[in-house]
């Protein structure tokens, strides 16, 4: 389970220096594609493979856009020997990623966003927040 969260620096030729920590949960290896509320999602190999086995059963007409979303903008990217994960230009520019860059560990993939995006969606989540944890016994 990944969790935590690193602010990193992008550098002129869009690296940032991936966490350690999900590094280790990662591996070398991942899988970046566009992800929800204006974030990439970071996956390993294995993990995304599973969500697009989920995804080619559901029916066309239900999982079009879907499919469209979640695997054509899906780049395989290795991290280097120095922790450096180069994000794809088409996919920095559809996330809006400035020079400051946020790595968030969330469950089952990591999320990345640019820093002033992901302080605007938590200063509006706390509605949302309550409501999700209602009925879970928090």
């Amino acid at each position: 389970m990944l969790s935590g969260l690193n602010i990193v620096t992008m550098d002129a030729k869009g690296r940032i220096a991936f966490p350690a920590k999900l590094r280790e949960s990662m591996g070398s290896r991942v899988i970046i594609t566009r992800g929800l509320d204006g974030c990439l999602f970071v996956y390993s190999p294995e993990v995304f493979e599973k969500k697009a086995e989920k995804i080619m059963a559901l029916p066309l007409a239900k999982a079009r856009t879907l499919q469209r979303t979640f695997m054509a903008w899906a780049c395989e990217c290795e991290i280097n020997e120095q922790g450096k994960l180069l994000i794809p230009q088409v996919l920095r520019e559809c996330a809006g990623l400035g020079k400051e860059v946020v790595a968030a560990g969330v469950l089952d993939r990591c999320e990345i966003w640019d820093k002033s995006r992901w302080e605007e969606f938590n200063r509006n989540a706390d509605a949302e927040l309550a409501e999700s944890l209602e009925g879970l016994d928090f």
